[in-house]
């Protein structure tokens, strides 16, 4: 099976798996609520929170936060078993990182743009967040995570950490996967469009 194919294959999955909207499913069948009728209308975890409480939110993040990891080990299973050398040779012309990146891209861009929901949907931190600890490993999701933190905590603002995160997203790409612009490229785009998400927090 040609490699291309595979990254084509891995992308969409992951465009799916990441469209599933998870806030809306919750908040209708356990809560008899739509949560696009209440706070900022978007179906991800901070809104959930707002609408539905801290068991309603963390639901919602886990499973949001499950997309994001299950693509990735999706990708991996994926370099394993169909691309030549697990991605490692470079005649295949798809690497780890590609692979990596393709993925976090279509799970991130799949829960932005759900097309279940007319092409919207969340924000894609929860989601982004589950990929990037497949895509930077734990050390590299945590630091993430550590700049997300710091940044709500000083500000009060969730959207001013989601923002700073997703700007540092590329930079960390560069650190892990230098010279492989491909899958910097799926990250920096990634990192764009999660930042778009948060136009109206800008």
């Amino acid at each position: 099976m040609s490699s291309l194919l595979v990254l084509i294959g891995v992308f969409a999955i992951a465009f799916l798996l990441g469209s599933i909207p998870w806030g809306l499913i919750i908040s209708r069948v356990f809560y008899h609520t739509d949560i696009r009728e209440h706070g900022s209308g978007n179906i991800g975890t901070t809104n959930a929170m707002r609408t539905m409480g801290k068991v309603g939110g963390g639901a919602v993040f886990l499973l949001d936060f499950g997309k994001g990891l299950l693509s990735g080990v999706i990708a991996m299973l994926a370099l394993w078993f169909l691309i030549p050398g697990g991605g490692l040779a470079s005649e295949s012309g798809v690497t780890y990182g590609f692979m990596m990146g393709a993925a976090t891209a279509g799970c991130t861009l799949g829960h932005i743009f759900s097309p279940w929901l007319g092409f919207k949907g969340g924000k894609g931190i929860a989601v982004a967040v589950g990929c990037l600890f497949m895509s930077f490993g734990v050390a590299g999701a945590c630091a993430e995570l550590a700049i997300f933190a710091v940044l709500v905590l000083s500000t009060k603002y969730v959207s001013v950490g989601s923002i700073a995160a997703a700007v540092a997203c590329p930079f960390f790409a560069c650190v892990f996967y230098w010279g492989d612009w491909p899958a910097i490229a799926c990250f920096a785009l990634t990192a764009i469009v999660v930042v778009w998400a948060h136009r109206e927090n800008s």
